[in-house]
């Protein structure tokens, strides 16, 4: 079986938030990275997403419903009753199953959009192998935090730092897996 990379890739605040309370992300654009933040590199080798509902829904009223991932694997975690479509499975399936079934199939990297209550199911079962944490130059003071209260500990090891204008790109790989 191969091991397939489980990577967030994401931007917070400098106080560590992924959005507001009421989901907005407009903190987020008020300022503009210099180019993509490495995006593009990073979608190269990314085949398969994994995201919650709230960040799936955001996600296709920012592209007027048009799916911005085709052609990839979207697994959307949800209670609600949606129906599949090619590109996208809605699931409440436990995280460690997905992943090890998702590992049984030959692929690339396995994306972890967010938000903040999957990125701590998902570290909470140690099923994520990198953060790449862009920082955004504000402080919003509360909202969706990256990291929610836990009793598991992670260390990191930071492999990379980059700086996109006025954003910072920390990239960490988790070690205690």
């Amino acid at each position: 079986m191969t091991k397939r990379k489980v990577s967030v890739y994401i931007a917070t605040s400098v106080d560590g938030y992924v959005a507001t309370e009421d989901d907005s992300l407009d903190w987020l654009f008020k300022i503009e990275p210099e180019g993509d933040a490495g995006y593009e590199d990073f979608m190269k080798d990314v085949d398969t997403m994994i995201m919650g509902r709230r960040t799936y829904d955001w996600v296709m009223e920012q592209e007027d419903g048009v799916n911005p991932y085709e052609g990839k694997m979207s697994y959307v975690y949800t209670t609600q009753s949606r129906e599949n479509t090619e590109d996208v499975i809605f699931t409440s399936e436990d995280p460690t199953s997905l992943i090890e079934r998702l590992n049984e199939q030959s692929g690339g990297t396995i994306w972890l959009i967010g938000g903040g209550v999957l990125v701590h199911e998902f570290l909470e079962k140690n099923l994520i192998d990198e953060f790449i944490i862009s920082l955004a130059p504000t402080l919003i003071g509360k909202g969706i935090p990256l990291f929610q209260k836990s009793d598991v500990t992670h260390d990191l090891e930071l492999t990379d730092v980059r700086q996109y204008g006025q954003f910072a790109q920390l990239h960490y790989l988790v070690l205690n897996k």
